[in-house]
């Protein structure tokens, strides 16, 4: 049973984490009305990394372009070859820099509000108004313009606004890649770097978190294969899920979710 427990919280948080329909909102639920127990701290961190891992494996080769590229600028920089001014011909180190932009708001946010946020888990209404806002949210997607004269870089402004509405997604319930992409797409970017920059973005946020849980919290034993299943189970579950979000988003369907979103919150809330 404690086995079965972890591939069903690894399938919750592969699914949830990636699907805009909100990891946390979903875990308040199963925890609520279907009896499954808040996962051990140890189990906890390594279902979050492993969904980390995955948005690692998918970005890869974005990820090591970005180190490759900012490294080199700033080396470039110090000799004087280049001016900051200049990292617009860095594509990916400009990606880099903005997604240490981005994490800025969101951290402030995780930090002021943690207290009131950490309430948020044992309120299921909440939870379920929070997840029919969700829905509302996605639902504007649906209402902007295509790709056509949207941007193909992630500026200042649009990193800090983006990362903010990552902070907001701390209530559980709130889809932390739904309000992100749509942040992103009213901000002018195009569809695939919103959702790009939205997981990159989530990439610092995990492991913030896992640092602050492991932090103010001792880490707690539990049976090695049940871990080592969690783990797994939400590294290629959520593979998969952020690859069929990434079509999803990229043909401009990401309000197909509010439905669902709409529904959840509705159960949640008529049988708090």
């Amino acid at each position: 049973m404690e086995n079965m427990h972890s591939v069903i919280l690894g399938i919750l948080q592969g699914l949830a984490e990636f699907l805009p329909v909100s990891s946390s909102g979903h875990l308040v639920l199963c925890q609520e009305y279907l009896g499954l127990k808040e996962p051990q701290l140890l189990l906890d961190l390594l279902l979050h990394l492993g969904t980390l891992l995955a948005v690692c494996v998918y970005f890869y080769s974005d990820l090591k372009d970005m180190v490759r590229e900012t490294v080199s600028f700033f080396r470039d920089m110090y000799n004087g070859r280049v001016h900051f001014s200049d990292i617009h011909t860095r594509p990916h180190a400009e990606l880099a820099i903005m997604v240490l932009v981005g994490t800025v708001p969101t951290g402030i946010i995780g930090l002021t509000f943690r207290s009131y946020l950490e309430k948020l888990f044992s309120d299921p209404v909440m939870v379920g108004y929070a997840l029919i806002t969700t829905g509302f949210i996605l639902l504007i997607s649906r209402f902007l313009p295509g790709d056509e004269n949207r941007t193909g870089h992630v500026m200042i402004l649009p990193a800090l606004l983006i990362g903010t509405a990552q902070g907001i997604a701390l209530i559980p319930g709130i889809s932390r890649s739904g309000i992100t992409i749509v942040c992103g797409m009213l901000c002018g970017l195009k569809r695939e770097l919103a959702a790009r920059f939205s997981f990159l973005l989530a990439i610092p946020a995990i492991l913030g978190a896992v640092v602050l849980q492991l932090h103010s919290e001792t880490p707690v034993s539990g049976e090695c294969f049940s871990l080592f299943a969690g783990f797994v189970t939400s590294a290629i579950v959520g593979l998969f899920a952020l690859k069929i979000l990434m079509g999803i988003v990229n043909r401009g369907r990401l309000y197909l979710f509010s439905p669902y979103c709409w529904f959840a919150g509705a159960l949640a809330i008529c049988f708090a």
